[in-house]
Parts: structure tokens; C-alpha cells; sequence
């Protein structure tokens, strides 16, 4: 049958920009696979809180860091439901921690593409964000958190937002309030920035409630609280000045005297994003055509500038991973407003040398890494689950009081490992002088998210882990030489309970 030559000229892009999209997935999944099998070693003691939920809830049906006990400090109630999903079918935490990752940087790549050509941006602009993404050195410190998550689904609003659909640009708003709670700041920076918002902002809340709302009612009424308790301990530990004089604010100064090429090349893309932000504003007064087709990135820049002001705010401690959508945000700015310059061959120098720089100090120390590029624990996740095992042989049943740091100990040791993060009757205290130090207005909305909070005992530890120096303390059982980048070499005693 004979084809009129005009369908077949509309055919023909319709199948290259399938084959496209094909390959930008397949070199996008590649890649995240890779970086995933080389960091599985060395994911750092929160992302196992994390998995230790995973498995709990596809294993035994309980949603605590305890197969025995049920708890509510899982900061992201998506990434614990899908990769408990996962492991329900892999019936591996570790590995469904990355087909998570992977399919996160796919769909990070998809939606960059998709916004990339409705701003008439280069191809390559897509996986070349994606790789500068995927190799910076905080993100690649998150891998297993919900980082790569909220990346994703930051990208997607943004292209809800540009395309003007508001019912889906809700939706991926509920998402990102069950990935993170805190990322609706984003959320509501790009929702609102819109022109002409208010136009559908109906639309846009029923599709944020349908998706957010029946998990939060159901954790206020079985968990005891609407929002994760991490919230009251995180924001109590900044309050009590937990670590000394760092927090969210001047975090990167801490870090860089351990880490200074990686700090250096994790935040280098939002100092860059703060010069291209100034020039960006002198186009967009000239009445530049190409600051007006970039204006959705700006708005995205703006949005990660306002979640860290809020964070700075609050003055919590400064983990790693806090950074990342900040950075995430800021990146994805700088590399849109650097694909729409004229000097393609030098921007694309530019984004390999930041990538490369950024590979090579990965791997500079040798692979496999014993550690994150950047990390604050106090030692290796493999020695940690080498003493977890121990541990478990040595108390049987019993009951371990953690020494601060619980995620591999508790996923390993097939024991109860106990602190705040795991013992819904220590939280008793915090939420109490979360209270005592809060103003009416947050007093208010503490009493109402704790309604159904019912009060327990705290489980009676049989023994304690503790870091401790200058000998074995009383009743010590066991005892480890333990060392990590930040903090150096340390004992680590576990001994019987007074």
C-alpha cells in the first residue's frame, strides 16, 4: 500500500525520537547502575535506618526500624514503601535500594529531556545534567535516602509547572510531600511562581491531597503522629546544639576539613548557579528571548534557595544529605542556563571537567571505597555489620542501648538495637521539650500532630553500646577498634547495663 510522503515524513521523527529516548535511558540506567554496584559498600549508616524499614514492612508487615517494635522516624514515607515494594519482590533491601536509584536517574533524564525541549535547549542537555547530578559527591554520599527521589520528582513538577497542567503538577506535589515533607517549600516556590498561579490552584491542591493526605491521615491515627518523629528529633538535636557550633548554616565548613575536593565540587555548581543567577537577571532586564526561555530554571534555583533558608532557619545539624536539593536544584539551573549560551563545544568541556574532577575523586583512593565521599560516621558500614553480627551472637535476646549511629548494627546484629530513632518510649522527652521550647503557635501544631501519640515505656536495654576512651569502662563485654575519616580512631565497648 502506498504511503503519502507526508505521513511518512511525520512518521520518521516519531521513531528517532523514540530511539532517542531509548538510548537516553539505557546510557542514564547504565550509568546509575554502575554507580550504584560501586557505592552498595559504603552506604552510610541512615540510608540502613532506611532499608531496616524496608525490610521490616515487606518481611513482617511492621513499619519501625524493629521487626518487633513499630516507630514512625522514617523521614520519607515513599522511599520506605517503594523500596519496600521492592524488597517484597527482590526479597534484597540492598538491591531494591538500587533499582530505586536507577529508575530515579531515569526518570530525572526523561523529564530534564522533556523541559529541555520545551525551552528549546540542546539534546544533550538531559544526560549531561544527569551525569553532573548522579557524580556529585553529596549526592553520591545519599545513595539509598530519598535524595535521588526528590530529584526526580522536583523535575517532574518543574515540567508540570512549564506545560500548565495543573491537576498533574499536583499530584507530583503529593509526592514530594510523602518523599520529604519539607520539599513542598519547593513545591510551593514553583506552584507559585507561576504566571498567573492562582489560575487551576484548585486543581493543583485536590491532586496534592489525593496523593498526600491518606497516608498522613493514616500515620496520625496508627502511627500517632501526621509527620514523620524525626522531625521533633532533628530540629530538638539543633536545639540542644548536638553538634557543637555547626549546623545547616555553616555545615560546609566542617566538612571541608576532612573533605575539601569534595566539598569543593559538591557545592561548586551552587556558587556557579550564583554568578549565572546574577547574569541571568541583567538578560532578563535587557528582555532576552533566552533568560525568558530559561525563566522555568531560575524559578527552580529559587526554590532550592528558599528550602535552604528554611533549613538555615530551623539551625538543624548539618548532614550531608540536607544539601542535596539544594544542590540538585542549583545544578539543574546552572547546566540550563549553560546550554542555552551560544559556545556549545566550551559548556560541554566545562560539565566534563566538573563530572570528571568529580569521578576522579572517587576513585582516587582505590575502589571499592570504604566510605562515602563524604560522611560523618563513626566507621566503615562493613565493619559495622561484621560488629552488628557480633553482636547479635553475643546478646542473644537481649536488649542494646546504641552509641548514637543504629542503621547497620540494627539491620544486621537480628537484635534489638534501641535508641530514639527505634524506641517509641524514648521519645517521650523529646516531644516534651520540643514543647517546653516552642512558641504558641508550634506548641499548638505539636499537641495536634501527637493527638493520637500513645505513650510507652522505654524498652530496658540489657546492655550498651558506648564510644569510649581511655580504657574499657565497668562491665565491658566486647570491644572494637573502630576509625572513620571525620572523627579518626575510637573504641567502641559493648558492656552490661548498670
Amino acid at each position: 500500500m502506498a504511503v503519502h510522503p507526508g505521513v511518512e515524513r511525520a512518521r520518521k521523527p516519531v521513531g528517532a525520537e523514540e530511539k532517542s529516548s531509548l538510548r537516553l535511558v539505557f546510557g542514564v540506567g547504565s550509568l546509575a547502575a554502575l554507580v550504584f554496584a560501586l557505592a552498595s559498600a559504603h552506604l552510610i549508616d541512615d540510608t540502613y535506618i532506611t532499608l531496616s524499614y524496608a525490610r521490616n514492612l515487606a518481611f513482617h508487615g511492621r513499619w519501625g526500624l524493629l521487626a518487633d517494635a513499630t516507630a514512625n522516624t522514617a523521614t520519607s514515607p515513599l522511599n520506605v514503601l517503594t523500596l519496600g515494594a521492592l524488597t517484597f519482590v527482590t526479597r534484597n533491601a540492598v538491591f531494591a535500594a538500587g533499582v530505586s536509584f536507577v529508575v530515579s536517574q531515569v526518570l530525572t533524564a526523561l523529564a530534564l529531556r522533556r523541559i529541555g525541549a520545551a525551552t528549546r535547549l540542546p539534546r544533550w542537555f538531559a544526560p549531561v545534567t544527569t551525569v553532573v547530578l548522579v557524580v556529585n559527591p553529596v549526592l553520591l554520599s545519599s545513595i539509598g535516602l530519598e535524595v535521588a527521589l526528590g530529584v526526580a520528582g522536583t523535575t517532574w513538577l518543574l515540567v508540570f509547572a512549564h506545560e500548565r497542567r495543573p491537576f498533574a503538577l499536583g499530584l507530583v506535589a503529593g509526592v514530594l510531600a510523602l518523599v520529604r515533607l519539607d520539599l513542598l517549600v519547593v513545591a510551593a516556590v514553583v506552584v507559585l511562581a507561576r504566571r498567573r498561579c492562582w489560575a487551576g490552584l484548585w486543581r493543583t491542591a485536590l491532586g496534592a491531597g489525593l496523593v498526600a493526605a491518606p497516608w498522613f491521615a493514616l500515620s496520625w491515627f496508627a502511627l500517632g503522629a501526621a509527620v514523620p518523629d524525626t522531625l521533633v528529633i532533628k530540629t530538638q538535636q539543633g536545639a540542644q546544639r548536638a553538634w557543637g557550633q555547626w549546623d545547616f548554616s555553616n555545615g560546609p565548613a566542617l566538612y571541608w576539613r576532612t573533605f575539601p575536593w569534595q566539598v569543593a565540587l559538591s557545592f561548586a555548581p551552587v556558587v556557579l548557579a550564583a554568578v549565572a543567577g546574577l547574569m541571568w537577571t541583567v538578560a532578563l532586564a535587557r528582555r532576552s528571548a533566552v533568560a525568558r526561555r530559561t525563566a522555568p530554571f531560575a524559578v527552580l534555583a529559587l526554590a532550592g534557595a528558599a528550602y535552604c533558608i528554611v533549613y538555615i532557619g530551623l539551625r538543624v545539624p548539618p548532614y550531608h544529605w540536607y544539601y542535596g536539593p539544594g544542590i540538585a536544584c542549583a545544578t539543574v539551573f546552572l547546566c540550563a542556563v549553560a546550554a542555552s549560551l551560544r559556545r556549545t563545544v566550551a559548556v560541554r568541556w566545562l560539565a566534563a571537567a566538573l563530572a570528571g574532577a568529580s569521578a576522579w575523586s572517587y576513585a582516587a583512593d582505590g575502589l571499592p571505597r570504604d566510605f562515602a565521599p563524604i560522611t560523618s560516621n563513626y566507621t566503615s558500614s562493613a565493619q559495622y555489620a561484621e560488629i552488628g553480627r557480633e553482636i547479635g551472637a553475643l546478646v542473644g535476646d537481649g536488649v542494646v542501648a546504641s552509641a548514637g549511629e543504629i542503621g547497620v548494627l540494627a539491620y544486621t546484629c537480628d537484635c534489638a538495637v534501641v535508641d530514639v530513632f527505634s524506641d517509641r518510649g524514648l521519645l517521650r522527652d523529646a516531644i516534651a521539650a520540643a514543647k517546653a521550647t516552642a512558641g504558641p503557635v508550634t506548641r499548638a501544631l505539636l499537641e495536634v500532630n501527637f493527638r493520637f501519640f500513645a505513650p510507652e515505656a522505654p524498652r530496658r536495654a540489657d546492655f550498651v553500646l558506648e564510644r569510649h576512651s581511655g580504657g574499657p569502662p565497668p562491665g565491658a563485654v566486647a570491644h572494637w577498634r573502630i576509625a572513620a575519616p571525620m572523627l579518626g580512631p575510637g573504641d567502641l565497648y559493648l558492656r552490661a547495663a548498670h
